[in-house]
């Protein structure tokens, strides 16, 4: 998964609508100030972050709520277009789900309990809690098309933030719901049965000329990214360290299911297995080669319980003992500078 995308080209001109500078919101961020002029702006979850924390910096508290609720429909991204004009609210859910991955890494969970229907975003190469005012879009954006395609027939049963409480009555006016504070999670709650209201906007003849052109998008942007393999093998890297990962714990942070992420390794011919020892030789090879940490050090980062069995298995991935390996391929002994190893 790579973490650069585009932002879209229309983002700065709202900004100006609604009373503000672009350079002085890059300048709040930290950002560079020819951002905006590049002929695709593009940015990382970090810069994307930043953007946002510069955007609450500027003033206006409900900046994130304007932004999120565009009015006029000449303005809808393609994206907004297929979200709106779906069969029902859970079908624009699953729309802007699959679409969301053209814009960011950034996943939209949906899980039911009870008469309730919960929504939720996720960053998923997000290293920081991510900025409230990104909610208040994400937020917006949502409830905006499920009142829009329902004529205002459907609204949140609540909203709930972690953030603690502010301007609780601007919030409560725009999502016309109670909204609840100091949340375990940023979510959006439904009444079950609202999501799958019939929208009144479903428009079958737009969504054949939309859906297509995004398909299309979406697959020449995975033929650009990085194998599954390599996805699975990455996420293991990040996660290995003291721990061993299971697939339920890559598929979790790929914003997928366990059974979607194993039938998808099964279709490519591979095993999470399989995908895990080369994770884990990849990255002994690494340790060994630009590094000076024991050997333990070196099992326990890699997962492994004991040195024993990391020993073991380095055997059979390279025929030899690390020691050995490091010796002939890697960082000098400790307490040995570099520019004595190889001296007789």
């Amino acid at each position: 998964m790579i973490d650069r995308f585009r932002l879209s080209s229309m983002l700065p001109r709202k900004i100006e609508e609604l009373g503000l500078v672009p350079g002085d919101v890059l300048r709040l961020a930290g950002l560079p100030p020819g951002l905006f002029q590049a002929e695709r702006i593009q940015v990382t979850t970090e810069e994307l972050f930043a953007f946002y924390r510069g955007l609450a910096q500027a003033g206006d508290p409900a900046i994130g709520l304007k932004l999120g609720s565009e009015s006029r429909l000449e303005r809808y991204s393609a994206l907004a277009l297929a979200a709106v004009s779906s069969r029902s609210l859970r079908d624009s859910l699953e729309r802007l789900a699959r679409y969301k991955q053209l814009t960011c890494p950034e996943a939209i969970e949906v899980s039911e309990r009870g008469d309730e229907g919960r929504v939720r975003f996720k960053w998923l190469l997000a290293q920081e809690t991510e900025p409230a005012v990104l909610i208040d879009v994400c937020f917006a954006a949502v409830v905006s098309t499920a009142k829009r395609g329902t004529d205002g027939a459907v609204a949140p049963k609540r909203i709930e933030l972690r953030r603690e409480a502010t301007h609780g009555e601007m919030y409560t006016a725009h999502f016309g719901c109670p909204v609840a504070f100091d949340a375990r999670h940023n979510a959006i709650v439904f009444r079950r049965e609202d999501l799958d209201r019939p929208f009144l906007t479903h428009n079958a003849d737009l969504l054949a000329v939309v859906a297509p052109q995004l398909e299309a998008e979406l697959e020449r942007a995975l033929r650009a990214s990085p194998t599954l393999g390599d996805q699975v093998k990455g996420t293991l890297k990040r996660l290995l360290a003291g721990r061993r990962p299971g697939l339920d714990d890559v598929a979790r942070e790929l914003g997928t299911s366990t059974r979607t992420l194993q039938r998808r390794l099964t279709e490519a011919g591979m095993t999470f297995q399989n995908l895990l020892q080369d994770a884990r030789r990849e990255l002994a090879r690494h340790y060994l080669r630009h590094s000076a940490l024991e050997l333990n050090e070196t099992a326990y980062l890699l997962g492994y319980e004991d040195n024993h069995s990391f020993f073991r298995a380095f055997q059979q991935w390279e025929g030899t003992s690390p020691g050995e390996w490091r010796a002939r391929h890697g960082a000098p002994p400790l307490g040995v500078p570099a520019g004595v190893r190889g001296r007789a």
